[in-house]
């Protein structure tokens, strides 16, 4: 900052003293306004904030102590520099200037070069908390960058951004303790993807996987869910978590018709190179379940576990290709999207003692 950007804010009622004063500051290049009393100097630094005040003590109205514990329980003021320019010499008033927060002290009348020692002193120390402001935003700016391309790992750009907007003390979803929910956990399986890895070249098994999970997670994060496991070619994705989804069940059902819509592209490419997979399983199930970190100091994974998770698991292993299979709490929660769906009876899973209602349909 050149010396003829740095604003000073002179406050003293009486008008020989702030044009002195003014005049000491304008003749090494700096900026200088002047004010008669503290209620307006107020309102101008509060309006436009200086780079260094310096303030009378005795003032009509507002005093220069007043001004200053104002001024520094301010949180877009208190940064400001303060010098109070004073004739009283008592320990008692220098301890009241300490107590408000006034920065330095400067004894009337006035001399030139003291003037200048300590506006150069409080100029460079308003640099060097202007630069680490800068430096602290900037660090801020590149964490919360860092924190949205975490997200988005997981989630969907829109509940991306709706963390991003909530961010408090708290933490994130993410960093929070254990916690029951309930979810609709939503399992996709690629069949006849084993078969074709035995005769792919694995650069190119891995981009086939690539084209296929680019879709269906976009699919999951049209619909806001959350992406808790990514294994080979199953895929788990979890709804009304880490956000309460009061429409969950709707938007689970409507994620398995997307990922079979989206995914019929991709197998179509596979088979006309030569592979085998036949289609993608569905498993859905409703319930509770746990959410939180789970694993080791050296290595965490943010997950769901429980019964609904446990039952999408075994639904999926036994659906067919291009086939969801829902357990009768979430065939309920998805509502008259599921009207289609046809019952299977109850299925004996395994890992369950009871058995499960279990509805079917094509996708």
């Amino acid at each position: 900052m050149s010396a003829h950007d740095f604003r000073v804010l002179v406050v003293d009622d009486d008008p020989d003293m702030r044009g002195l004063l003014a005049c000491m500051l304008e003749a090494e290049g700096m900026r200088a306004d002047t004010l008669p009393d503290g209620e307006a100097a107020l309102l101008h630094a509060i309006a436009s904030p200086p780079d260094l005040l310096l303030l009378d003590v005795m003032l009509p109205g507002l005093d220069g102590f007043a001004l200053c514990e104002q001024l520094k329980r301010d949180p877009t003021t208190a940064m400001i520099p303060i010098v109070l320019v004073t004739a009283l010499e008592d320990s008692a008033s220098r301890v009241r200037g300490i107590r408000a927060g006034a920065d330095d002290f400067l004894s009337k009348p006035v001399r030139h070069e003291e003037l200048m020692a300590r506006v150069q002193t409080l100029r460079r120390l308003h640099e060097t908390r202007r630069e680490l402001e800068t430096r602290r935003l900037a660090a801020e700016v590149q964490r919360k960058e860092a924190l949205r391309k975490t997200f988005a790992r997981y989630i969907s750009p829109r509940l991306a951004e709706h963390i991003m907007a909530d961010l408090d003390d708290e933490g994130t979803p993410f960093q929070r303790g254990p916690q029951r929910v309930s979810v609709v956990a939503l399992f996709a399986d690629l069949r006849g993807f084993t078969r074709l890895t035995e005769r792919t070249q694995v650069d190119e098994v891995v981009g086939l996987l690539n084209d296929y999970f680019a879709v269906i997670t976009e699919a999951a994060y049209r619909h806001d869910g959350t992406i808790f496991s990514m294994a080979g070619d199953n895929l788990l994705t979890g709804f009304n978590v880490p956000f309460p989804q009061p429409d969950a069940g709707r938007r689970a059902w409507e994620t398995a018709h997307d990922m079979a819509r989206s995914v019929k592209p991709v197998l179509e490419r596979w088979r006309s190179r030569g592979g085998t997979p036949t289609g993608v399983g569905f498993g859905l199930a409703s319930g509770d379940a746990i959410i939180g970190n789970v694993g080791s100091p050296h290595y965490m994974n943010y997950t769901i576990i429980g019964d609904a998770v446990n039952v999408a698991a075994r639904l999926v292993a036994l659906a067919q290709p291009g086939e969801l299979l829902a357990s009768g709490p979430a065939l309920h929660a998805a509502g008259g999207m599921g009207a289609g769906a046809q019952p299977r009876g109850k299925l004996a899973l395994r890992g369950r003692s009871e058995a499960v209602d279990v509805y079917a349909v094509a996708l």
